[in-house]
Order: C-alpha cells, then sequence, then structure tokens
C-alpha cells in the first residue's frame, strides 16, 4: 500500500469515529460510511474486507449473534425473562443496589461460562423489565452489567473472544486462564461491586409502593407458553454444552449457535418472520462496517507500524514490556475493538516472548489479554458486549449515548487496569 492510502485510511477511521462519538450521525450510517470510503479509496478490497480471516468482516461474530438473537427472540414469547425479573427482585428484596449487585455478579460469573455477547443478550432483557418494575432508570444497570461481562469473560479461555485467539498463539489451556486470570477477575469483580455503589449511587431511588407490588407477583403466572419454554430451555442448553465442549467438538461459537437456532424455529411454533424480527440488524451492520474500517488499517499497515513501535520500545525488558503491553492493550482496546487488535498483536507478542527469553509463565500473554479485555471497558464501541447491548437500549428505547457509557468505562478502566498492572508486577516479577 502507498503512504497516501495509509494516511487516508487513518483520516477516514479518525472521522468515522469522530462522528460514533459526536452522534451527530447515528452510528451505524457512521461505521458503513467510513467503509464504503475505505473501500473507495483502495485501502482494502472486496476479497479482503469479505473473505480474508486476517482483516475482513470476522463472520464468526456476526453469526454468532445472529443464532443468539434468535433464540433469546424464541425464549422472550416464552415469559422467561419476565419470571427471572420478578424471581430477582423478589430475591433481592427489591433494593435497587442489591438488584443491581446480583444481575452484576450473575452476568460476571455466566461470561466467564459462555462467551460475554451470549451473556448479555440474555441478561439484557430481565434487566429492561427489572427496571420497568420498579420504575429505575435502565442505563445505570445496563452498563453495570456489560462492564461485569467484560471482566468476567477474562477469567477464562471461552469468556471472551480475544482469549480464544491468545490461547491458540500461545498454546494456553482452559485450566491456565482459570490459574492466571481468574483470581485476578474476582479481585475486579468485587472492586466493580463497589465502584457501582458510588457511580450510580443517585440511581439507587427506592419505590416503596412499587416494591411492594412486585413482591406480590407471583413469578410462576409470567410464563405464557409453557411448552416453548421447555423447547427454548433445551435447545439452550444444547448451545451451551456446545460452546463448553469445543475443545472436543471443535466446531466454533457461530455454528453451534445457528445450529441451535435453527433447530429452535425448526421444532417450535414460532413463525421464522417474527424470529427475524426480533433480531438486532443495525448492530449487526455496525459490527460489520466496523471491521472493514480496522480491516482497511490493518491492509494499509497503519495497525502494524503501530504495534511494531510498541514492540521497538519494549526491547528486551520483561518487566517494562509487560506494563507497556498490557496499558497499551488497554488504551488501544478502547479505540478499536479488541478483536482485530488481539489478532494483529498476537504474532507480535509471540516474537516479544522469543526476543527477550520470556519465563515460562507466559506473562506477556497475560498482559496482552488482561489489557484487551479489560481496555474493552473504556469506551462504547471498544468491546462487542458494549455494541450489543447499545442496541437493545436503543430498540427498547432507552437509549444510551456514547459519552453516557464512556464517562463510567473509563473511570472502571483506569481503576482496574491500574489494579491489573499491580497484579502483574506482584505476581511474576516480585513474589515469583
Amino acid at each position: 500500500m502507498s503512504d497516501w492510502q495509509s494516511w487516508a485510511a487513518l483520516v477516514v477511521f479518525v472521522g468515522a469515529y469522530a462522528l460514533i462519538i459526536s452522534e451527530k450521525v447515528h452510528r451505524v450510517a457512521a461505521a458503513l460510511g467510513g467503509a464504503g470510503l475505505m473501500l473507495a479509496i483502495g485501502a482494502t478490497d472486496d476479497k479482503s474486507a469479505f473473505y480474508s480471516e486476517h482483516s475482513g468482516v470476522d463472520w464468526n461474530v456476526i453469526f454468532l449473534l445472529l443464532g443468539m438473537m434468535m433464540i433469546v427472540g424464541v425464549l422472550k414469547k416464552t415469559g422467561m425473562f419476565e419470571y427471572l425479573a420478578i424471581w430477582s427482585v423478589k430475591r433481592a428484596r427489591a433494593r435497587p443496589f442489591r438488584v443491581m449487585t446480583m444481575l452484576v455478579v450473575i452476568t460476571a460469573v455466566a461470561s466467564a461460562l459462555l462467551d460475554n455477547v451470549t451473556t448479555v443478550l440474555l441478561v439484557a432483557p430481565v434487566t429492561l423489565l427489572v427496571c420497568e418494575r420498579l420504575g429505575l432508570p435502565v442505563a445505570p444497570f445496563l452498563i453495570a452489567e456489560v462492564l461485569a461481562s467484560n471482566i468476567g469473560g477474562m477469567a477464562t479461555l471461552v469468556g471472551d473472544p480475544p482469549n480464544i485467539i491468545i490461547a491458540s498463539r500461545a498454546g494456553l489451556t482452559f485450566n491456565d486462564f482459570l490459574v492466571h486470570l481468574a483470581p485476578l477477575s474476582a479481585l475486579l469483580l468485587l472492586v466493580l461491586i463497589a465502584l457501582c455503589r458510588w457511580l450510580f449511587r443517585r440511581s439507587f431511588v427506592y419505590d416503596e409502593e412499587r416494591a411492594a407490588e412486585v413482591m406480590s407477583l407471583e413469578e410462576r403466572e409470567a410464563i405464557r407458553d409453557p411448552r416453548l419454554l421447555v423447547q427454548g430451555l433445551a435447545v439452550l442448553a444444547l448451545v451451551m454444552a456446545g460452546f463448553v465442549l469445543h475443545p472436543v467438538l471443535h466446531y466454533e461459537p457461530s455454528v453451534v449457535a445457528l445450529l441451535g437456532a435453527g433447530l429452535l424455529v425448526a421444532v417450535s411454533s414460532v413463525r421464522t418472520g417474527d424470529v427475524f424480527g426480533e433480531v438486532e440488524w443495525p448492530t449487526l451492520a455496525f459490527f460489520a462496517g466496523l471491521f472493514v474500517m480496522i480491516g482497511g488499517l490493518i491492509e494499509t499497515g497503519v495497525i502494524g507500524q503501530v504495534s511494531k513501535a510498541l514492540a521497538d520500545a519494549i526491547g528486551g525488558n520483561e518487566l517494562g514490556g509487560s506494563m507497556l503491553l498490557l496499558t497499551a492493550s488497554a488504551a488501544l482496546s478502547g479505540i478499536v475493538d479488541n478483536i482485530p487488535y488481539v489478532a494483529t498483536m498476537a504474532p507480535i507478542t509471540s516474537d516479544l516472548v522469543e526476543s527477550v527469553g520470556g519465563s515460562g509463565d507466559h506473562v506477556m500473554w497475560w498482559a496482552l489479554a488482561v489489557g484487551a479485555d479489560l481496555g474493552g471497558n473504556a469506551t462504547a464501541i471498544g468491546a462487542s458486549a458494549n455494541v450489543v447491548v447499545l442496541g437493545i437500549a436503543e430498540r427498547n428505547r432507552t437509549p444510551i449515548s456514547f459519552w453516557q457509557f464512556t464517562k463510567y468505562g473509563l473511570v472502571v478502566t483506569f481503576i482496574t487496569v491500574a489494579i491489573a498492572a499491580a497484579y502483574v508486577w506482584l505476581r511474576y516479577f516480585t513474589l515469583a
């Protein structure tokens, strides 16, 4: 690629990102417009944009979202989410902060077992109903759950897509992630709960009348279609088993989700048109546009140049390199979706490990994973789960703006990354 195309690609990306931040243009229009300009200036082409595993649209992400949106769409018709909403509120005695804590913990734990996008797709409808019943603002609860999903997803190999990329490149196992990152994830979850109590303190308004009304409800009466519920839960259980058994079955999560969605539509009486009507098509289009724009930066060498500059700055200092890799990954993952970022950084990190004679505990790989996973919380488009929840909120007429999310995300990211840096320093360099 020529220098002018590299600069042009950077201008297009920055311009589109500025439009997304300003919200003067809808984020889907900005992303698709930016993708079109990347193709127009030759920063990428149809083969790279649609077929390249390295710099094209990540169809595994797109079809994973599509399949899970279809399954959730069917489950919404059963009354299951109303049931869970009433159940969770009653267990928390209708106290807003207790409700948030319960939803945050459920989200984090589920995100460690599933991927974080699947988790927020399942938890968000419950949250919307809980807030409606208690007369609470939706945005703080959804934002807290997204932050929890990215923190919880860091704990395991399957919890966050970047972890899968890192595990494949570094030869790490499911148990490796549990031993090295699960303790940090648990610590940061406690920190997040404490931060939520402070950040969203004005949202915890207890309405005694509404609380009494919800406490008097019988959750079982919310189930509208028991047969469809059994069918939906059976398929969902199969899908979850498929996710967990990925090392054995070797089916990508996107394939498992699509098979599950197809099976559920086939065995149930729900009309196909109704199921597709529940899909967040604007969110899928936004992801596609974002992937093409980032692919343009990859094809023109912009991301590669940034990554190589990072490698040069690290040199042979493993401690300094780990700290720089962690903090730089956190900063860049807040701007560029962490999936393509990690895909670009993985081979560079591999070279860094070899050049510094990396220790057997894979510290530089853990630094990359922690930085990318936690950095995804920084902005509204830093991670896939963030974008999905913003789409759900907008669809339900409770939109969350870019800055509304980001002003909380930046605080949580700064504090969690600082604690993570201390954890890496203590565990791998001081106490090792």
